[in-house]
């Protein structure tokens, strides 16, 4: 399908595209998408949905940093005079709520995770307004391993699947399922091996164009031609250590290849959290071993935190799927440029 490059680049329209449910259709087939994920999420996985904050205090390590360079929305707290930081997302206060809530092996938690990205690029995937269902499980020691991790990663994209066919019953007027039945697993250097001459963003195309769903393992560490396939924080996700397969990392992202957009959509990023040796060898790895002074970093090396998986499902993409959106203000309310809402309406795409 062609398509046309809009707002210097920033905007892409399939030719001929309408989306298939009026602007009420839509919300009302937003409720119906979370609702139902949500509860299903929960079952698979036995979780219990608790609080979770909006606002952290930016000296206690709790916020994402995600790649370091990113900076949150920040202001001062006037009753307390310290900095108050708008969360980029609940990696590391999810871990600590696990403890604090007293969760067992097996037991884990959920919660709608809503956050602001101001450095965030605008365009059809992206806002500066995240909204994720961010998850967190506490595990035994002998779980640390890839073949836990694909486990876990079956059961939430078999709770995608079935969703994909109840929302395409619920509204004939989108087109029919089209995930796979299974979901492809492969390492990143196996990706890089196999798509040598394509960059990180070509080789996600080109594995989910072929396989139609995808956790690629293993994001954050230097694979052979000295660059990671993409950037990871150092203190939540275990991208260093060694697993089973012979090559680092626990952890990895969901993707699904999307036909209204021609490209990969990544749904998810998630793994196994770093136990106190992870965390020490990745802080030194990123030059960043001044945060193990920090209040939630020390808890972790102290013992304190329990052994986990987690991470963080797209809400709005999960919808930009169902719905067969191509562009993420079709399902979520934001601040797009003027221009930009102009050059969409202009080819009919209604941005809420």
């Amino acid at each position: 399908m062609k398509n046309k490059r809009l707002f210097d680049g920033t905007l892409t329209i399939p030719a001929g595209y309408k989306q298939p449910l009026s602007l009420r259709q839509r919300e009302e087939a937003i409720k119906f998408i979370k609702d139902l994920f949500e509860r299903n999420l929960a079952r698979a996985l036995n979780l219990t949905r608790v609080s979770a904050p909006l606002v952290v205090l930016g000296d206690t390590g709790v916020n994402d940093n995600l790649y370091g360079v990113e900076k949150p929305a920040s202001f001062m707290v006037k009753a307390m005079q310290k900095q108050g930081e708008v969360v980029q997302s609940l990696a590391k206060w999810k871990r600590a709520a696990l403890a604090d809530y007293g969760f067992a092996p097996g037991e884990g938690l959920y919660t709608d995770m809503n956050a602001i990205r101001p450095d965030e690029v605008l365009d059809n995937l992206h806002s500066l307004y995240v909204d994720q269902w961010d998850w967190e499980r506490v595990i035994h020691v002998e779980d640390r391993s890839v073949a836990f991790l694909k486990q876990i990663v079956g059961r939430i994209y078999r709770t995608i699947r079935q969703l994909e066919q109840k929302v395409c019953a619920h509204y004939p007027a989108l087109a029919g399922p089209f995930l796979p039945p299974t979901i492809h697993f492969i390492h990143s250097e196996e990706l890089r091996q196999r798509y040598p001459q394509l960059s990180p963003r070509g080789r996600e195309d080109a594995i989910c164009r072929e396989k139609g769903a995808v956790f690629i393992i293993g994001i954050g560490a230097k694979l052979g031609d000295g660059q990671a396939h993409d950037g990871r924080a150092p203190d939540y996700d275990d991208w260093s250590t060694p697993s089973e397969l012979g090559r680092p990392g626990l952890n990895g992202d969901i993707f699904v290849w999307y036909p209204p957009l021609g490209r990969g959509l990544e749904l998810s990023s998630m793994g196994i959290r770093v136990d106190p040796p992870a965390l020490r060898a990745q802080l030194a790895i990123k030059g960043e071993q001044k945060r193990a002074g920090l209040p939630f970093h020390q808890r972790l090396l102290k013992g304190k935190l329990p052994l986990c998986i987690g991470g963080g499902i797209g809400q709005s993409r999960l919808c930009m799927l169902f719905l067969r959106a191509v562009h993420v203000g079709e399902v979520q309310v934001g601040i797009w440029p003027d221009e930009l809402r102009k050059s969409s309406a202009k080819h009919g795409l209604q941005l809420l």
